[in-house]
C-alpha cells in the first residue's frame, strides 16, 4: 500500500517546533507534525488546589481545545455549547497525566502549572502532538523559573513524547494523518519518557482484532517515532541557549 503522503510506513511526518506567538506565557511553543499544528503553553500560578498543602506540593493541570476552523468544516466552540465534550475532557486528562509523570511536584510547592494546548490545525494525532509540544513548553517554563530564582531546583525528571500509530489495510503505520486514521483497523497512541519508560498505551481495535506480534511491532515502531520527537525537542532547547 502506498501512503498518500508518499512516506514510508515507518516514517513520521515532518516534525518542527516554532517560536511561539504568546509572549505572556512562562513557556510556549508551536509544534507542527505535518499539517497538525498545536500552540502549547505553560503558565505558572502561585496557588494550588484545595486538596494540596501549599507548603509541601505544587500541581500541574491541562486544558485542550480545538479552534473552530481547525478542521475542514467549522466546529462551534465548546463554550458556545455550555460544556466540554467527552473527547476534550479525556484528552486534557491524558496530557496532564503524561506531564505529571515527569515532574516532581514536591519541588514546586505552592505553584500550579497550567498547560494549555490549542489545536490551530488538525490532520490527525492532535493529542499526541499536544503532549510532545506541551512537554517542551513545560521544559522552557521551568528553565525560566530557574533562571529568575523563582525555584532553586529543577523539578523536571526527564522529557516525554507521544506518537500515534495504527494498522491500515493490514499494514502497520507510524504517525497517522487524518486520511489514514479515519480508516485504521487498529489505533494506538503511545506515550513514553526519555529513559524509555511507558507512561500510557492507548490501543483499540476499530474492526479487526490484533495479535501479540502486531502489538510488539507497533510498540517497536512507536519507540522509533518517539526517539525522533525527543531529538527534535532537544535540538530546539539547545537553539534557545
Amino acid at each position: 500500500m502506498s501512503r498518500q503522503s508518499k512516506r514510508q510506513n515507518d516514517e513520521t511526518r515532518i516534525i518542527s517546533f516554532k517560536e511561539p506567538v504568546q509572549k505572556h506565557a512562562t513557556g510556549s511553543v508551536i509544534i507542527c507534525m505535518g499539517n497538525t499544528i498545536v500552540n502549547c503553553s505553560a503558565t505558572i500560578e502561585d496557588k494550588v488546589p484545595h486538596f494540596l498543602d501549599p507548603e509541601k506540593s505544587g500541581w500541574l493541570t491541562s486544558e485542550y481545545s480545538m479552534l473552530p476552523q481547525a478542521t475542514h468544516s467549522r466546529v462551534p466552540r465548546e463554550a458556545s455549547k455550555g460544556k466540554q465534550s467527552g473527547r476534550t475532557v479525556e484528552i486534557q486528562r491524558l496530557i496532564g497525566r503524561s506531564l505529571r509523570a515527569i515532574i516532581d511536584l514536591n519541588k514546586i510547592p505552592g505553584k500550579t502549572i497550567w498547560i494549555d494546548c490549542d489545536v490551530l490545525q488538525a490532520d490527525g494525532g492532535t493529542r499526541t502532538a499536544s503532549i510532545s509540544g506541551a512537554a517542551l513548553a513545560l521544559n522552557i517554563a521551568l528553565n525560566k523559573l530557574l533562571e529568575t530564582g523563582a525555584i532553586t531546583e529543577n523539578p523536571l525528571k526527564e522529557r516525554v513524547a507521544a506518537i500515534s500509530l495504527g494498522i491500515v489495510n493490514g499494514e502497520i503505520m507510524l504517525d497517522l494523518d487524518y486520511s489514514e486514521d479515519s480508516k485504521a483497523d487498529v489505533d494506538m497512541n503511545l506515550i513514553m519518557t526519555q529513559s524509555g519508560k511507558f507512561v500510557e498505551i492507548q490501543m483499540t481495535s476499530e474492526g479487526n482484532v490484533f495479535s501479540d506480534e502486531e502489538l510488539d511491532n507497533l510498540v517497536a515502531l512507536g519507540k522509533k517515532g518517539i526517539s525522533e520527537i525527543l531529538q527534535a525537542q532537544k535540538e530546539y532547547l539547545e537553539s534557545l541557549q
